[in-house]
C-alpha cells in the first residue's frame, strides 16, 4: 500500500511542478525535493521522518538546480 502511495505523490507532484512555467528552476527543484524527501521519509519512519525528509530533500533539490 506504502509504495502505491508513493508512486501516486510522486506522480502528483511531478504533473504539478510541470505546470509552474513560471517558476525558476531553483525554486522547481527546491519543491520537487521537499516533496520527494517528505514521501520517502513518512515511508520510513512516518512523521518525524516526513519532516525531516522534506528538509533534507528540500536542500538537497535546491542545491541540486543551482549546478
Amino acid at each position: 500500500m506504502r509504495s502505491k502511495l508513493f508512486a501516486a505523490a510522486l506522480a502528483a507532484s511531478l504533473l504539478a511542478l510541470g505546470g509552474c512555467a513560471s517558476m525558476d528552476r531553483q525554486t522547481v527543484g527546491t519543491v520537487g525535493g521537499a516533496v520527494v524527501g517528505g514521501v520517502i521519509g513518512d515511508a520510513v519512519l512516518g512523521t518525524p521522518g516526513a519532516i525531516a525528509g522534506a528538509i533534507g530533500g528540500g536542500y538537497l533539490g535546491n542545491q541540486a538546480a543551482k549546478k
